[in-house]
């Protein structure tokens, strides 16, 4: 439940100071988040000031097929405990060719993970899906290559699994910003919006008791890198006043 003062959970990070790629640590800290993944173990992989308007980073994945960096936390937000949680990242695309996108809440994040252990593509339409989760997926490897896709796991709604089910019907254009957004309540209803339009709502679309960390991630589908800027990153929530 929200108390007053410190009872609200609020990261932030607008990226103007951005990170160095010519590092090879697991991971690096960036204001209330941290950098991670297996590309960013490469020196020109990982996450550097796009030099954009606003003050944006570029998040570069390594170029070996799946390999992963992304922008996240530590698994620690509950969904019963301290919804509403909302997460909000304006992000923009330089193009939209091997590459795989996912923000928002999973139940699996260690600091050397591939996205692939999160979300698969199995087929042009068909997703497996190991975590449990709730967010936005892009994948060119899918059948609707350009579309955002409202993917989700473990509640009480049917995965979503088949992607013709979950396609926001909302393309990602390459050089132009978009704002995606998930709502997340205390029953586990999920919404999905981008640019301010609500694009899809779930009853039930992920566990009110798993434990979620967010997950802003970049991998590449082949051996080319793949990019996705980001101008901000925002998460609010309730702090679990369990005692």
């Amino acid at each position: 439940m929200a108390e007053s003062g410190p009872g609200q959970i609020r990261l932030f990070n607008d990226f103007f100071g951005g990170e160095a790629l010519a590092t090879t640590l697991d991971a690096v800290n960036v204001g209330d988040f941290y950098v991670g993944g297996e590309g960013h173990e490469d020196a020109d992989a990982g996450v550097a000031t796009a030099n954009l308007l606003s003050g944006a980073v570029a998040i570069t994945s390594g170029n070996t097929d799946a390999d992963t960096t992304f922008i996240g936390t530590g698994i620690a937000f509950d969904v019963a405990l301290m919804a509403p949680i909302v997460l909000e990242a304006r992000v923009q695309l330089p193009d939209l060719d091997t590459k795989e996108i996912f923000f928002g809440l999973t139940s699996i994040l260690t600091q050397d993970e591939q996205l692939e252990d999160i979300v698969i593509n199995a087929s042009g339409t068909t997703l497996t899906i190991p975590a449990e989760l709730a967010g936005f997926y892009l994948s060119d490897e899918l059948t609707d290559d350009e579309d955002w896709h409202g993917i989700h796991n473990g509640g009480s709604a049917t995965a979503s699994t088949t992607t013709t089910s979950v396609d926001l019907n909302d393309d990602a254009v390459a050089g132009e910003w978009q704002v995606l957004r998930l709502e997340v309540a205390p029953n586990g209803t999920v919404r999905w919006y981008i640019d301010g339009v609500l694009l899809q709502t779930v009853v039930g679309a992920v566990s009110t008791t798993t434990n979620f960390a967010v997950c802003l991630a970049a991998a590449a589908n082949t051996t080319q890198f793949a990019i996705v800027h980001c101008d901000y990153l925002l998460v609010e929530a309730n702090r679990d006043w369990t005692v």
